[in-house]
């Protein structure tokens, strides 16, 4: 019970600390956006190549949904790093509040915010010729905030062990940016040669993608549900564990 509540308190603070600093919530949408308008009317050729059985941006977007979901929450890290140099962390440590929280609250506000970024970026695709299948689409916003729960946690980590942005950035983007590449979110890996989609085979992030079309497209019968939704579970649970041991540590 008192997780519960602890758990509220901090969501409800970061809620609304992110409020008042609306930049993050638009800077973390646009480059989505830019790829929306951009670089989606490109991979028409591409999607049909490939022979997916979707239009480009039922194909594209949810590729996008997932690339919202990992660099949204791997640079969460940032603002606790300023949290701890202002001693917000040292203060919350000397009360009886429980540390699993101090991580379960922030990671839901951020949850929450790719939650209502991911459905921004579908009323936005809508003109380009989106299909929404509801269900499909609810699935989808699900697995989006399943991968928000298991990278947020991992950037707070980061954060806590790291203790400093300039040691923070190079490693988020050294992980991140080969996990981004690999995932073929931006084109069909059908198209890869054998050596890079064995790579990308072993990418988690892969398997969320492609669980993310088939939630998407309402494709109810594709293994890659099942692969990238359990994927990213284990993942998430892992992620929360590691979280909590970190602020446990830190707040001892």
């Amino acid at each position: 019970m008192q997780l519960l509540r602890d758990t509220w308190l901090i969501f409800r603070r970061s809620i609304v600390l992110t409020i008042r600093q609306p930049a993050w919530l638009v800077f973390g949408v646009m480059q989505p956006v830019l790829y929306l308008v951009l670089f989606g009317p490109l991979v028409d050729a591409s999607v049909r190549a490939a022979n997916t059985g979707t239009n480009a941006f039922n194909w594209f977007l949810p590729g996008l949904l997932i690339q919202i979901a990992l660099f949204g929450s791997a640079f969460v890290g940032f603002g606790l790093i300023a949290e701890l140099r202002a001693g917000v962390i040292e203060r919350m440590r000397v009360t009886p509040m429980s540390r699993s929280a101090m991580l379960l609250g922030r990671s839901l506000r951020d949850t929450v915010i790719l939650v209502g970024q991911g459905i921004l970026m579908m009323v936005l695709a809508i003109p380009f010729g989106l299909h929404i299948e509801l269900a499909g689409a609810l699935g989808t916003i699900g697995l989006l905030a399943l991968i928000g729960l298991a990278m947020a946690p991992l950037s707070y980590t980061a954060g806590l062990v790291l203790k400093s942005e300039d040691a923070l950035a190079p490693l988020v983007q050294a992980v991140a940016l080969p996990m981004f590449l690999l995932s073929g979110i931006l084109l069909p890996l059908a198209l890869a040669p054998d050596w890079l989609r064995f790579l990308s085979s072993l990418n988690p992030l892969t398997h969320a993608a492609d669980a993310a079309r088939a939630l998407f497209n309402a494709d109810w019968g594709n293994p890659e549900i099942a692969i990238g939704v359990a994927v990213t579970a284990v993942l998430a649970v892992f992620a929360v564990w590691l979280g909590s041991r970190a602020f446990s540590r830190a707040a001892a």
